[in-house]
């Protein structure tokens, strides 16, 4: 390294990962400078202590390491950034029978795209998250690998990242295993070394994603019929919002026997059930897509895709079929293809690209 320090702004969301990571820096000879993005207040959602990240609470603890390390430690307001990009796109997604997935979004317009802006802005050399993933430089193009610990690899959710972002971008925890990591918290004496990890959605910290789409827009969505494959009506659910691809519990319904969420049917308020052989599907077709590894796919590629973050990828035909398109053609029928999601291509370790499950 030169005798001139390299700058790097670290996202400190107040948790283990995000501390152990300035640490790590800082410890490998870079200037750190420790920043905490306030995307909502306590009183947006309903707040739930321990289940979530980035709260007022979380600020203290992340300027509590910031200040153990003699490091400088900023907040940055992004609520009104966060409600456009991640909330309100969520409440629209659920509107149009989708399942989305913020953390993506998040990741993509806010944590690092504004976030490298900000940085630039400040002349700093590079941004670093406390993710689990890897970043390699080939030739002239940048790589997204996932994590050594494959139990805690977060490279689904990171598959946006242009070639700029990875460029820029330190992922330190890549190479460590989440025990590695609370163990060098808990010798540097951080107060959050003991802390839970945050779950679910930040901003749904109870997982109720139908109340928290009902306070946020004022709005209560009407009940309407559950129906089979052949348009019979079987019962009367809840509002549409409250039910996902592949659901069987909570339907509320007495049935000769098990049936599944298959469809949403939006236009007519209808929650069409099926079997579970009903749920399974070769082909998705995958929009919005940013390709990481390659320009483009030229040909059909054998490659792996995974179509859910807690799914173990599995072999597929990968086809280019547009600028912003995909099909993807798995050897086997995959269950409960969710229409919001996303589907994020490998190659071994490394994250070809991915996009929006249409």
């Amino acid at each position: 390294m030169t005798d001139e320090k390299k700058k790097v702004m670290v996202a400190m969301s107040g948790g283990v990962d995000s501390s152990v990571t300035a640490y790590l820096l800082q410890q490998e000879g870079f200037d750190i400078v420790g920043v905490t993005m306030k995307l909502y207040t306590n009183d947006d959602i309903d707040f739930v202590k321990d289940k979530t990240c980035c709260s007022l609470d979380d600020v203290e603890d992340a300027k509590s390491v910031a200040a153990r390390l003699g490091a400088l430690h900023y907040t940055l307001n992004m609520t009104e950034d966060f409600r456009e990009d991640v909330m309100d796109k969520f409440v629209r997604s659920y509107r149009l029978g989708a399942t989305p997935n913020p953390c993506i979004d998040c990741n993509r317009y806010i944590k690092f795209a504004k976030l490298l802006k900000k940085a630039i802005e400040l002349k700093m050399d590079y941004i670093a998250t406390g993710h689990y993933a890897r970043i390699e430089k080939c030739a002239d193009r940048y790589l997204l690998k996932k994590a050594f610990d494959e139990s805690k690899d977060q490279s689904y959710v990171l598959y946006s990242l242009t070639q700029e972002e990875l460029g820029r971008t330190l992922f330190p925890l890549g190479k460590y295993h989440k025990t590695e990591v609370r163990e060098i918290a808990e010798e540097n004496g951080f107060i959050n070394a003991k802390k839970h990890d945050s779950q679910d959605i930040c901003f749904v910290p109870d997982g109720n994603y139908s109340a928290f789409i009902e306070k946020y827009t004022g709005e209560k969505f009407p009940q309407g019929d559950f129906v089979d494959k052949s348009g019979k009506k079987l019962g009367t659910h809840k509002g549409i919002i409250r039910y996902t691809i592949g659901q069987r519990r909570g339907l509320g319904l007495a049935l000769p026997q098990s049936m599944y969420v298959c469809e949403k049917d939006v236009k007519n308020n209808r929650v069409v059930l099926g079997f579970n052989e009903d749920l399974f599907s070769k082909e998705v077709s995958v929009g919005d897509i940013v390709l990481s590894a390659c320009d483009s796919l030229e040909k059909p590629e054998h490659l792996c895709a995974k179509i859910r973050y807690n799914q173990k990828e599995q072999p597929a035909t990968v086809i280019q079929t547009d600028k912003d398109k995909l099909k993807i053609i798995f050897d086997e029928p995959q269950r409960a293809v969710t229409k919001g999601q996303a589907a994020v291509i490998y190659d071994g370790d490394t994250v070809i690209g991915g996009g929006t499950i249409l």
